[in-house]
Formats: C-alpha cells, structure tokens, sequence
C-alpha cells in the first residue's frame, strides 16, 4: 500500500513537472526573463528525477538473493542521491549560470501576458503535487506516531525528494514572480537576473540536503536512539535474559531494518532448545512493536558466540 502511494506520488510530480517544463520554457523564451528560464531548467531537472524516483522504487523491490542476501532496498538511498545531483547540475547550475549572464548584460522582459498566467498554472500543478506528498507524509506519520517533520526525516526517499523539491518549486515561482515584477515596476532588469541566482541557491540547498541524507543511508544509519533504547527494554524483558551487552542496527531500506544484539543469559546451562525458543520469543516481540526490523540476529552470551539465532 505504501508502496502503491509512493509511485502514485512520483508519477504525479513527474507529469506535473513535465507539463510545467515546457509552459516555462516557451514562456521564458518569448518573454525573455532570466527567472522563468531557470524555473524551466528546475522543471527539467525534477521531471529526470522523477525518472531516477521511479526506478529507485521498483528496483529496490527485487527479491533477496545469494549476491544480496538482504535485499535490494539500498538502491533507493543510490538512485536518490543521483536526483540530488541532478537537481545541483541541471537546477542550480544552469540557474546562477543564467543569473550572471543576465546581471552582466540585463535585457528588458517582454510578453508579460504570457509570463503570469504561466506562474500561476505552474502554482497549480505545483501545488497539487505538493499536497498529494504530504498528505501521504501526513498518513505515515500519524500511522507512525511521530510528528510530520520526524517522519519527512526518516521517510521512504522518493516520497522526500518529491516534497522537498515540490517545496523548492513553489518558492522558487514566487521568487520568480517577484524578480519580473520588480524589474518592470523599477525599469532595473538586474532584478530578474538576482530572482535566478536566489532560485539556482535555494536548490543548491535542497540538494545538499538530499545528498547528505541519502550519503548517511548509504554509509549506514542506526536507528534512532529511543527506538534502540525500546528494543533493549523488549530483550532485557524477556524471561531468562540478564541484559543486553550491545545492540547494533542498520536501515537496510525505509521499512526494513537489522538489528544485532549481544545479550547475557541468566543461566549459564541453558541449553541450545531453550535458547532457541528464546531467540523466537523475542523476535516476535520486536517485530510486534517495530514491524520495519526485519532481521534480529541474537548473540547469546555465556555460550557459543558463534552462533547465530533469527
């Protein structure tokens, strides 16, 4: 199901995106104004991202096998972080690029009865493919318990980047329209060249953010203290178990988690059976109370440390 509302979400931000690439391409083009022709090449950016949102979805979908004994879902962090380059290529490079060339040799804007009505349908599209992310990241943190910033944080990565860049988009239309305006009303058309570098910085911004969460998933990020913290109550609470030594997790995707714990058992002749049933007892306790851990592996000491339960 999230998964369904996840393709939903980058199909819709794509076509969106695409619709509005070419409305301010031509707009930017007749009018000649520097900020709608970086909003364009932000259009055009995001558009490709989708493609690289899309494909992180489905190939992080692929079973399990022998060269990948996890899964595949770390493929999402990879095809993410490749959108996050492209939105500080494409995006931001082509914007302040413009930006200067404008500020150095300023040209007066034409067709202005082009450039609104295409700000205000990009508005539009923007906007409904903003409200469709959030509201799904709305779903999932109230699903989830946790307020709407901690899940954006901790959120399947194409369903981020569609907000963030989705946000992006619609700050940038209003610092787009804000840079015409201010150069027709003033006669100083260095005011549609500063609208394109302020555009090209505000994406360089979300791409440094994407980037350095999708590189934090991709080295290896636990989980959150507190959630470590609960499964260590959820082990240690467990009849026969002493305490746990040490507790390692690892995001493998979005929903799946691994979590590695070295515990200490009350008995020292507990045998292999018991430990065991003991390992099953847990597992299905954290599993209960955090579904995304999706390989416990328990390291029971005194005996044989290695062995392995899941």
């Amino acid at each position: 199901m999230a998964d369904e509302a996840s393709d939903a979400t980058v199909l819709l931000a794509g076509t969106a995106n695409l619709a509005i690439a070419i409305a301010k391409t031509v707009a930017g083009l007749l009018s000649g104004s520097t900020a709608l022709l970086a909003e364009a090449a932000h259009s055009v950016a995001d558009t490709l991202n989708q493609a690289f949102l899309l494909t992180a979805l489905h190939r992080s979908r692929k079973p399990a096998d022998n060269r990948h004994p996890f899964g595949y879902g770390m493929e999402r962090y990879f095809w993410s972080l490749l959108a996050a380059v492209g939105i500080l290529v494409l995006g931001a490079g082509f914007s302040i690029t413009e930006g200067l060339r404008s500020l150095l040799a300023p040209q007066p804007i034409a067709a202005l009865a082009v450039i609104y009505p295409v700000l205000a349908l990009s508005m539009v599209f923007e906007g409904s493919s903003w409200l469709k992310a959030v509201l799904q990241l709305r779903r999932e943190a109230r699903a989830a318990g946790v307020p709407l910033l901690q899940q954006l944080r901790n959120a399947e990565p194409a369903v981020k980047t569609v907000a963030l860049e989705d946000s992006a988009a619609l700050i940038g239309l209003l610092i787009a329209a804000t840079g015409v305006t201010l150069a027709v009303v003033t006669g100083e058309h260095l005011w549609d060249g500063a609208a394109s570098i302020a555009i090209g910085v505000l994406l360089i911004v979300v791409a440094f953010t994407l980037g350095r969460d999708n590189k934090a998933m991709l080295i290896g990020r636990a989980l959150p203290p507190e959630t470590q913290r609960e499964i260590r109550a959820i082990i240690a609470g467990q009849p026969g178990v002493d305490g746990v030594i040490d507790l390692l997790s690892l995001r493998l995707a979005p929903d799946q988690v691994l979590v590695v714990a070295t515990v200490d058992l009350v008995d020292s002749g507990t045998t292999g059976a018991a430990i065991e049933q003991l390992a099953e007892r847990i597992d299905t306790e954290v599993r209960r109370e955090h579904p995304t851990v999706r390989h416990l592996y328990l390291d029971p000491t005194p005996g044989d440390p290695g062995q392995r339960w899941s």
